[in-house]
């Protein structure tokens, strides 16, 4: 039986802390430069960990930056989630988060930073709000609450949307972001099939406060 302070329970939490630093390291580059091409000696230093540290974790720097976004990712979508974990309507939901999104700018400027750096591709990772958004989607189309047909081609409008919001967003800070992503959230309900009428509604309702 493997005693608590055993020592390879302490080699695994060691290494497990050795994975966090790496991935935070790689998240910080992403956010300042987006520049993966920086060494992965540079990497491990940022993460004051040893060079050879990162062999035991990640075959190249292309898996430790998929990990990093992934992260991001996750981080993202469960901070959006715990704002819409009681909203049952799938319409409310993905406006929720196209809402939220341009709201956490503010309070999440890794990730936000992360995401714009990242691109298109980054966003379609199995992690994150991707999947979450999927799911509304086949939900409300199931329900009949959405009319459209491809819920593929909505998810690439809404990922480039969501981009586009965060980077007005980040290079005109003067515009009111919140208004901007209730209007886009609003076109998006209709173009899924929302009356105009219902759409500028259910884009306007509060918000769930953060808990």
């Amino acid at each position: 039986m493997t005693m608590s302070g055993s020592p390879r329970n302490r080699f695994e939490r060691r290494r497990s802390e050795t994975r966090r630093a790496l991935v935070r390291a790689a998240r910080t580059i992403l956010a300042e430069s987006g520049d993966t091409s920086t060494s992965i000696r540079a990497i491990a230093e940022r993460a004051d960990v040893g060079f050879g540290s990162f062999y035991n974790h990640f075959t190249c720097k292309p898996d430790l930056f998929d990990a990093a976004v992934a992260d991001a990712l996750e981080e993202y979508a469960q901070a959006i989630d715990e704002r819409l974990g009681g909203l049952d309507d799938p319409a409310e939901r993905l406006a929720g988060g196209v809402r939220l999104s341009a709201r956490m700018a503010g309070a999440h400027p890794e990730i936000m930073r992360i995401l714009c750096h990242s691109g298109l591709g980054r966003i379609y990772a199995g992690r994150g709000l991707a999947p979450r958004a999927r799911h509304d989607m086949e939900q409300g189309i199931a329900s009949g609450r959405f009319t459209v047909v491809d819920p593929v081609l909505v998810l690439v409008a809404l990922n480039g949307s969501l981009l586009a919001l965060l980077e007005l967003w980040f290079t005109q800070p003067e515009v009111d972001n919140s208004h901007a992503s209730d209007s886009m959230a609003e076109m998006l309900l209709h173009m899924l099939g929302l009356s105009a009428d219902e759409a500028h509604d259910v884009a306007r309702r509060p918000l769930p406060a953060a808990s």
